[in-house]
């Protein structure tokens, strides 16, 4: 089916109390397991390119998006796609062209006025060209290799307050917001801290979005989805279940040279792994569709 917006996905989450599951892909492996998981479950699912990579094919967007677009229009389920984590303008201006219909522009390394005046210039030129656009207020961690930030450090988490006002003063459509959980975590223990969560949702009148879900134990993602979450970003745990899969077949088969055997096979972890994370944000947890 045709290309659906990442806006209409998160509002109709928002509508139904529920939240849509955002996955990250790098190859054409991890589109083709991210729609064939969401295919599975029978929900929609948004497909998501980071900046990072974008770097690793090279710093060009198209050949990945294409593939995305591709995919995407064959699927049975509404897909969207979704420029992830974008620090470039550069890039952010190619995200129309592209078949994008939203893009997540992170200034949050930057101090708050600066963050704040660098997101209302991308959400004035992204408004323009119809893009929806997520923020992020506060300080997820764990992004280009760094060690996941301690969630308790000062300034990590989003100030309900500070949160209010950037809203208002930058024009984003949806926000992400820093909780307790972590970019990159290999392990799925991270902390949410629901009443900060509460205030979040009762401050703001914008969706709100869980970066480093892959580190979240599923009863805490069910616990964010009921509280307000309504846009869920995974992953780690796709790059977990993909190569788990791989490393396992050429331990048992050391001889093997065809890349078609072990891809398919971490394409089927991965298509597994989307499964049940969408799963769990529908209140079915321990299910596999």
């Amino acid at each position: 089916m045709p290309l659906v917006t990442t806006g209409e996905l998160v509002t109709r989450a928002a509508t139904a109390r529920s939240a849509v599951a955002a996955f990250n892909i790098i190859t054409l492996e991890h589109v083709e397991a991210v729609v064939a998981g969401a295919e599975s479950a029978d929900a929609p699912v948004v497909l998501q390119v980071s900046e990072n990579a974008v770097k690793f094919r090279y710093g060009r967007l198209l050949p990945l998006a294409r593939a995305a677009v591709a995919v995407a229009e064959r699927a049975a389920v509404p897909v969207a796609l979704h420029l992830d984590h974008v620090q470039s303008d550069d890039l952010l201006r190619q995200a129309p062209d592209a078949g994008f219909s939203s893009v997540m522009y992170d200034a949050a390394r930057l101090p708050y006025a600066e963050n704040l005046a660098a997101t209302r210039a991308a959400v004035d030129w992204a408004h323009s060209q119809g893009l929806w656009i997520e923020a992020e207020l506060g300080e997820v961690g764990g992004k280009n290799g760094e060690p996941p930030l301690d969630a308790h450090a000062p300034g990590a988490r989003t100030d309900p307050v500070q949160a209010r006002a950037f809203v208002a003063d930058s024009g984003v459509d949806a926000l992400a917001v820093a909780i307790g959980s972590s970019h990159a975590m290999t392990t799925r223990t991270a902390t949410l801290d629901h009443d900060l969560l509460k205030r979040l949702t009762a401050g703001l009148d914008v969706p709100l979005v869980l970066h480093g879900s892959s580190g979240v134990p599923d009863d805490e993602l069910t616990a964010a989805v009921a509280g307000g979450i309504t846009k869920v970003n995974v992953g780690t745990a796709l790059n977990l279940a993909m190569t788990g899969a791989i490393r396992a077949f050429l331990a048992a088969h050391p001889e093997a040279v065809d890349s078609r055997k072990y891809l398919s096979l971490g394409r089927e972890a991965m298509a597994g792994t989307v499964a049940r994370i969408i799963g769990v944000l529908a209140g079915r947890a321990g299910t596999t569709a």
